[in-house]
């Protein structure tokens, strides 16, 4: 027989999944009517289970001196069903916690408060039809951006993946190819249905029909003779750098605009999105979202300068290996990287920290980095060694880091961690650049050391979609504002 502890418990897991299987159905309608996604402290919403829905409200117990309650909750997810929405990313966590806890209520109602912290969406520009996108290249990066444009598949989506573009293959490429978006070793499973249509030489996926282009140059397609007009395309080779090879794809009919994942050399802007994505302006054609490693260490520097400045420092790169290396060992252009990546670690170059720079110019000749390949595939670190304007302790940064990851502007950037038991395994799928450990943070007077960690392949892959969002026109709002 149950104790009586038992029982409680069990009564109120149970309630738990009730509330929680009761939001789903809201969130995909809010999502597919009116393009907003839901989450709760960052974390996304749509498309999530309802045990993902219950670990997201758990989350806020860790952050905040409260719990949040979905049976709390609820109700704002039910009065946003009621409402005339824009496109956004509103945080109902937050919404919830302020109007519960922090007494920002001033006796309105739960209608009242949404309406007033809602009132910017009244502003919003919205942009007709979505960005018709093209990725050049289906690789690491390419495969994770392709799933996360097709979880947002929908009739309000921003952003539209109508083409994939790689080398010629051999028969059965095509299958090959919808397989490794299907199933992934480091990410797991693609949640959804994924299909090939042989025929017309297309992957359907949940919705999404993305054609696959064949070709050996970016200049030699037409695209608007699949349909594609004005294309964003996303160039993931890693080939080109550089205006006059990037600009090559400017050359096909019916491309706008270029994106590279990768760092730009010469005059293309870096862009760091939450520290300089208000560089990008409408006439830029070429663009490029830096490295994963200048994307987790920029915000985080940013935070720091800002309220302590930056003397000077150093930053350790503890990466994960990469395609560019050698399972075994062989001949590699590069110094060290020819030996085998899965059983040695390979001291290297990073060209990070001084392409920090590039977005944030005050720390211009400030910082100095290397890295290490270790091996394990995904997940990465950034050891910051920092010397400092102003002193500080361990307690008080920590702090204000912390407070950066919940309400401020670098907020989607910007994760935290308090757990005294993660390791890398624990980051995969994170969807923050950068994830700052607290437990490992050491500052005596005026020097630091911040640990981040990153994953360098899904992380910095939800920095690129910020980009291209930005690059397209599309201004998402997150709210409740910082």
């Amino acid at each position: 027989m149950a104790s009586q502890n038992e029982e409680i418990y069990q009564k109120s897991w149970q309630e738990r999944q009730d509330f929680a299987e009761r939001m789903q159905p809201i969130i995909g309608r809010l999502y597919r009517n009116y393009g907003v996604e839901i989450s709760v402290y960052g974390r996304p919403l749509v498309n999530a289970s309802a045990i993902d829905i219950i670990k997201a409200h758990k989350s806020v117990g860790i952050h905040e001196n409260s719990k949040l309650r979905l049976r709390e909750s609820f109700p704002f997810v039910e009065a946003l069903n009621n409402m005339d929405l824009q496109p956004s990313n509103i945080d109902v966590g937050k919404l919830a916690y302020r109007y519960l806890f922090l007494g920002e209520a001033n006796d309105l109602t739960i209608d009242q408060y949404l309406e007033k912290e809602l009132a910017p969406l009244k502003q919003q520009v919205t942009v007709d039809g979505p960005q018709d996108v093209v990725l050049y290249g289906f690789g690491r990066i390419g495969r994770i951006l392709a799933r996360l444009l097709i979880e947002r598949t929908g009739p309000m989506a921003n952003l539209s993946l109508r083409a994939i573009v790689i080398r010629p293959g051999k028969k059965g490429d095509l299958e090959k190819r919808a397989s490794l978006l299907r199933r992934d070793s480091i990410h797991g499973a693609f949640n959804g249905s994924i299909t090939v249509d042989e025929e017309e030489g297309a992957i359907k996926a949940n919705g999404a029909y993305i054609k696959v282009i064949y070709s050996n140059s970016p200049s030699e397609i037409d695209y608007t003779q699949y349909g594609i007009n004005n294309a964003l395309v996303v160039d993931n080779t890693g080939i080109w750098s550089d205006e006059d090879g990037l600009g090559q794809h400017l050359q096909s009919t019916g491309v706008a605009k270029v994106l590279l994942t990768a760092p730009g050399k010469g005059e293309i802007k870096n862009v760091v999105y939450g520290v300089n994505h208000n560089d990008i302006l409408p006439e830029d054609t070429i663009v490029s979202a830096a490295s994963c490693t200048t994307n987790a260490i920029t915000p985080v520097l940013k935070a720091i300068n800002d309220k302590y400045g930056i003397k000077n420092g150093h930053v350790e790169t503890v990466h994960s290996y990469t395609n560019d290396q050698n399972l075994i060992d062989n001949y590699h252009k590069s110094d060290r990287r020819g030996r085998s990546a899965p059983l040695n670690m390979v001291i290297t170059s990073t060209g990070a920290a001084k392409a920090v720079a590039k977005a944030l110019p005050e720390l211009k000749g400030l910082l100095t980095g290397n890295a290490i390949r270790v091996p394990t595939p995904n997940v990465s670190m950034a050891i910051m060694n920092l010397n400092l304007k102003t002193s500080s302790d361990r307690e008080q940064m920590n702090d204000y880091l912390r407070n950066v990851s919940l309400d401020s502007e670098l907020r989607e950037q910007v994760d935290y961690t308090s757990s005294t038991e993660i390791v890398s395994c624990d980051l995969v799928g994170s969807r923050f650049a950068g994830v700052v450990d607290s437990q490992a943070t050491i500052v005596e007077d005026d020097r630091a050391v911040l640990y981040v960690w990153y994953d360098n392949e899904f992380g910095y892959s939800c920095q690129v979609v910020k980009v291209m969002h930005k690059m397209a026109g599309v201004n998402i709002l997150s709210l409740p504002k910082a």
